[in-house]
């Protein structure tokens, strides 16, 4: 059996000036640093990495359509892993000041 969940749309996006822009350069950023570290192990990728580095780039394109032309539905990338980034520091630093050394 299969069971469908369906989560409802994220509500748009508020519009203030220079998100345009802001979001473009986020759309680009992030498939570009996805690039360059592909393009570090290219000589071990062959056909894998082709094909990565090909979705990353239909991937940049799509968000950068999105963020152009859609600026109410992109939501920018940089916060998501931000929120992450800084849980893990968080983590870090309480890890290292109560665990003895």
């Amino acid at each position: 059996m299969w069971m469908l969940l369906v989560r409802p749309p994220q509500p748009d996006a508020p519009y203030w000036p220079g998100r345009r822009w802001l979001a473009a350069i986020d759309a680009i950023a992030w498939p570009g640093v996805a690039w360059y570290a592909l393009n570090e192990i290219a000589s071990t990728g062959g056909l894998v990495l082709a094909v990565a580095m090909a979705l990353v780039s239909v991937s940049a394109a799509r968000r950068l359509i999105t963020a152009l032309l859609a600026n109410h539905r992109y939501h920018f990338t940089a916060r998501r892993f931000a929120r992450i980034l800084i849980w893990m520091l968080v983590m870090g630093t309480l890890l290292k000041l109560w665990l003895p050394t």
